[in-house]
């Protein structure tokens, strides 16, 4: 478990977010005027979110945060190549962003197409390799092969950023930051710790 009360602050900060926007009652913080003018210097982000494209996944609303909460970076099957590892570091060691968390989610169509194999035209085959190796894991395991993967996914993508050297991995070693795999159930909207 994590150790720093302030990485443990953002995480439950999330949590109580995605609580109430399961429970159709979110309160919707920071997303006035004068939470606008507040951010016009500068941000100072509590979590880093590292998040699919699908639509239906906007973190903001499914952790009930505002303006200046969240730094998000969103590519199909939320998997991550250097220039979103760039962003992680940009905002882990410029903006000061202790905790960051992979969402992975359920009924992931980038996890599926992979699964279901076929050609993948164009960039899209780099995905579905980034894909693959969590597809991999998730074969003879208990339970549907794509939920599985979908979970793997998420856990080989945090394991990908805690490792990325030379900025994350030091980090994550001095405990300055924490790395956090999650999982989002659309039909139910709660997320839960992998």
């Amino acid at each position: 478990m994590i150790k720093d009360p302030a990485i443990n602050q953002a995480l439950q900060a999330l949590i109580d977010g995605n609580k109430r926007f399961a429970a159709m009652k979110p309160a919707h913080p920071n997303q006035d005027k004068g939470r606008r003018d507040e951010v016009k210097g500068g941000q100072k982000p509590f979590a880093v979110i590292v998040g699919c494209s699908d639509s239906r996944i906007p973190p903001e609303i499914l952790f009930d945060q505002g303006i200046g909460d969240l730094f998000v970076i969103r590519l199909a099957g939320n998997i991550v190549d250097d220039t979103a590892l760039g962003s992680i570091e940009y905002a882990a060691d410029h903006l000061g962003t202790r905790l960051i968390v992979v969402l992975g989610h359920s009924k992931c169509g980038a996890v599926t197409a992979t699964a279901q194999g076929g050609e993948a035209h164009g960039h899209i085959g780099r995905i579905v390799q980034l894909i693959i190796p969590a597809l991999e894991r998730a074969k003879g395991k208990p339970g549907d092969l794509v939920d599985n993967a979908i979970r793997e996914n998420a856990l080989l993508v945090t394991a990908a950023i805690a490792s990325s050297k030379p900025i994350l991995s030091k980090m994550v070693e001095k405990g300055k930051i924490a790395v956090v795999p999650l999982y989002y159930d659309i039909d139910t909207g709660v997320v839960e710790l992998l």
